[in-house]
């Protein structure tokens, strides 16, 4: 049970960065359709490292981190699973089977979160705890199921790939949460030598930047055997607006909404943590309704309500 002002802050953390990774789906989709997916996350990334490093300048008056070998091993491994591996597996997913699906199957990591957190850290949720887990999840599952994407057409091995790709993306989401908390310093190391949310979040990052650079060298190879065979190349309007739009993504989503992340899993219970940072579903739907003009039925409000209902009762029994 929360008992003090200080205790909201890790569950906070986690609403703020659901809303801020909403901003960046609306972000980074109009970009891709400028610039292309593949690079709308290499360059996404590459503004993060630039963010980050200004601002920890800013706040500790240097540019490393004072990070010990196993604290960097650590957020190594978690920006290259969780924001390399696993967003590029996202972007395959979204398709091979369409973003609803994917961002069904995406809200599957709270539970990855949990079984991590137990097996790892030890972390056990009580009674209503379980509850408020079960009236996200049972939210989230309720308005995306109703969302199908007219028109989209799968093939039997695509569909299966991306539901495949679907899940190693929520777990790889999940895993790198676990790995940043772990990172940080939790469950190995005293809370003196722990490091802050913010330098974490920049050794995550340039990992992820690493982690990007087979990724760009597969999709390059992709291109010039495409071109060798005859087969022009997919073609992008608007390179300025797309580059614009990718910038202002990386503010609210790898530099804000992922700081924000590791504030969640530094301050709350990794499954707590990662419940409430998947609540974006719920809050793309208002953002549906302004900018696309898109019609939100009673199901999807009923769905909205039990979503921020579980959140209120994972506030009160962190």
């Amino acid at each position: 049970m929360i008992t003090s002002f200080d205790e909201y802050v890790g569950p906070a953390a986690g609403v703020a960065t659901a809303m801020l990774w909403t901003l960046t789906t609306v972000f980074f989709t109009e970009a891709g359709r400028r610039i292309g997916p593949t690079f709308v996350n290499a360059f996404r990334i590459l503004l993060a490292i630039v963010l980050h490093a200004v601002t920890y300048r800013f706040l500790a008056g240097s540019w490393l981190p004072d990070a010990i070998p196993g604290q960097v091993l650590y957020l190594a491994c978690s920006g290259v699973i969780g924001l390399a591996v696993g967003d590029q597996a996202l972007f395959v997913a979204f398709l091979d089977v369409g973003p609803r699906l994917s961002t069904l199957l995406m809200s599957m990591s709270p539970l990855f979160a949990v079984f991590f957190g137990w097996i790892v850290l030890g972390e056990r949720l009580e009674g209503f705890a379980w509850l408020g887990v079960a009236m996200v999840l049972g939210g989230v599952f309720w308005v995306v199921m109703e969302r199908p994407d007219a028109g989209l057409v799968t093939h039997g091995q695509h569909r299966t790939r991306g539901v495949i790709l679907g899940l190693v993306a929520a777990a790889c989401q999940a895993g790198g949460l676990l790995l940043s908390k772990q990172g940080i310093g939790h469950g190995w190391l005293a809370e003196g030598d722990r490091l802050t949310p913010q330098a974490a979040t920049l050794v995550r990052m340039f990992f992820a930047g690493i982690g990007m650079l087979p990724i760009l060298a597969i999709y390059r190879s992709r291109e010039r055997r495409r071109l060798a065979r005859g087969i022009p190349t997919m073609q992008f309007s608007s390179p300025a607006g797309g580059i614009a739009l990718t910038a202002a993504g990386a503010l609210v989503g790898p530099y804000l909404g992922v700081w924000m992340s590791l504030v969640a899993s530094d301050r709350a219970p990794l499954g707590i943590a990662q419940t409430l940072c998947s609540l974006t579903p719920i809050f793309i739907l208002p953002v549906a309704v302004v900018l696309y003009k898109e019609r939100v039925s009673p199901r999807a409000a009923i769905g909205a309500f039990i979503a921020v209902g579980g959140s209120a009762v994972l506030f009160l029994t962190t």
